[in-house]
């Protein structure tokens, strides 16, 4: 067989077991969608997200999952258990819980809808720009409705946020909004949740420290693994085999 021939089987080869991956993700009994901004986007090797450290703690327990998203991480992370990092993901830095809202229906469109959404930060960019507080509650459960208008059963964890810096959070009105924001998450998640679709807030700040931040606001790797196992102690415990 000739070099050439050699070549093109061995590409047929690869984008076979491409479509093999593709497919059995796509047919996960674990459809996860991370949802956020700049702390799920990640931007190697400035800051980490959480979720290369989830992905890991997943494949480590052999749950059949994906993470879906119509956004695909371009970073380098290793193999794992001879396993290629699930990339996909709705983390837009920068993006406000208004602009998260409006953006929702386009991606459940094109992704379909989640099993389990992890909710991050909700909110954060808005009260950093200063936008109105009473909006940023409606869009958060404008956003909860929209996932369950496609998936009654959706279930959300949604962080109670982790902080930024001491230094970062000097500001008495930004300590006072955090600490407004983390007792509205916990009140929408308690009135929200029914008994098909439940809404989990997850303490993201108890125990977290200057020593997990790689610039003010943003993981470093310590962070992001103590992040990715905040989830994995609720996920373990609603995922299905």
């Amino acid at each position: 067989m000739t070099r050439r021939y050699t070549s093109i089987l061995a590409i047929l080869s690869m984008l076979v077991l491409l479509g093999c991956e593709r497919l059995n993700q796509d047919s996960s009994l674990n459809r996860i969608l991370p949802l956020g901004a700049s702390r799920v986007q990640g931007e190697r090797p400035y800051f980490e997200s959480y979720r290369y450290e989830l992905w890991q703690l997943l494949v480590n327990d052999e749950w059949d999952f994906d993470f879906i998203g119509t956004l695909e991480d371009d970073a380098n992370y290793p193999r794992h258990n001879g396993k290629r990092f699930d990339r996909d993901h709705e983390g837009r830095g920068g993006w406000t819980s208004t602009e998260i809202r409006y953006g929702l229906p386009y991606w459940v469109e094109s992704e379909g809808a989640p099993d389990i959404v992890l909710f991050s930060s909700p909110g954060g960019n808005d009260i950093l720009r200063g936008e109105d507080y009473p909006s940023i509650l409606e869009n958060i459960v404008a956003i909860i409705d929209l996932l369950r208008a496609n998936n009654p059963n959706v279930t959300i964890l949604m962080e109670q946020m982790a902080p930024g810096t001491v230094e970062f959070m000097e500001d008495e009105d930004l300590t006072d909004v955090f600490t407004q924001i983390r007792a509205d998450v916990a009140d929408i998640a308690s009135n929200m949740t029914t008994a098909n679709s439940k809404i989990i807030a997850i303490d993201m700040y108890t125990g977290f420290d200057d020593s997990m931040l790689a610039d003010e606001v943003h993981y470093n790797e310590k962070g992001a693994e103590f992040i990715a196992n905040r989830y994995y102690g609720e996920l373990k415990e609603l995922l299905v085999r």
